[in-house]
């Protein structure tokens, strides 16, 4: 495993982004593990976070791309974050932009925040994690109405590794049902592998009591 995805587990681990225990996922379903990004709550783990996406990025779609797209409201912080990173590591200026949960009447009229969207724009889409795909079916709507737009691949931190509506990964669907590449900076098979029955910071993250847990949710929810 490359050196950046085991230092962006410790990452996840030590900003209480990933977590172990009993969740809920959006999808409704009953999971021993849970990633919410929300709890990047600083100036200098953002800054991290965008960096490890920034890399992500670029070594699965590359930089070609005009606008880097996040949906409301934790994809906000992570388009800027993305952006940021990318104009300082590989001197590229994407444009940001985010959609807004109600239109807004006056001013800066409109759904989009940051940068619109414009005929011929390339765009990649970034989220925090994508279970069963259905975030993306509420995403793509908002990007294609503004024109015609080559939506050309969608990131996520965590790939969760588990069935989205039909037998395949969420990802996978995505990719077959809408005709975009996606990648993650990390697996869930990769998470587990660096943690299970190893000490981090003076304790094991992931036990055999755990491990039980994640194969038997996998056993329902992987993809077969």
């Amino acid at each position: 495993m490359e050196e950046y995805k085991k230092e962006f587990i410790e990452f996840m681990i030590d900003c209480n982004v990933l977590k172990f225990g009993d969740f809920v996922t959006k999808s409704g379903r009953k999971t021993p593990f849970f990633v919410n990004t929300g709890f990047y709550r600083t100036g200098a783990q953002l800054k991290r976070l965008g960096e490890y996406y920034a890399e992500a990025i670029n070594a699965e779609f590359g930089l070609d791309f005009d606008v880097l797209f996040g949906p409301a409201y934790k994809g906000i912080p992570l388009t800027v974050a993305t952006t940021m990173s990318i104009a300082e590591m590989y001197d590229e200026d994407i444009k940001y932009c985010s959609n807004r949960k109600e239109v807004k009447d006056h001013g800066d009229k409109g759904i989009l925040l940051g940068s619109p969207i414009e005929d011929g724009d390339k765009v990649v889409i970034i989220e925090d994690v994508t279970t069963a795909g259905t975030s993306i079916q509420e995403t793509l709507p908002i990007i294609k109405a503004q024109g015609a737009v080559d939506v050309v691949g969608l990131v996520v931190s965590v790939d969760r590794m588990e069935r989205g509506q039909g037998k395949k990964s969420a990802l996978a669907e995505i990719e077959e049902n809408y005709g975009i590449k996606t990648t993650a900076i990390v697996t869930m098979a990769e998470v587990v592998e660096h943690l299970y029955n190893k000490e981090y910071k003076g304790r094991v993250i992931i036990d055999d009591t755990l491990k039980a847990a994640i194969d038997a949710y996998y056993e329902q929810y992987g993809v077969k």
